[in-house]
């Protein structure tokens, strides 16, 4: 169960940067590229 959850998690996080990216809007991709850096330096400060 917790395989298919975390599948589904990694579908969810790739659709909404699929859709971010088909939307066009500058505005939109660039806060998504910037909240996906912020999220993944916490995670290494807190995995460490």
């Amino acid at each position: 169960m917790a395989k298919l959850v975390s599948f589904l998690y990694k579908l969810a996080r790739k659709a909404n940067d699929v859709e971010k990216l088909s939307s066009g809007s500058p505005k939109k991709i660039a806060k998504r590229a910037k909240n996906k850096v912020i999220g993944k330096s916490i995670m290494k400060k807190i995995m460490k």
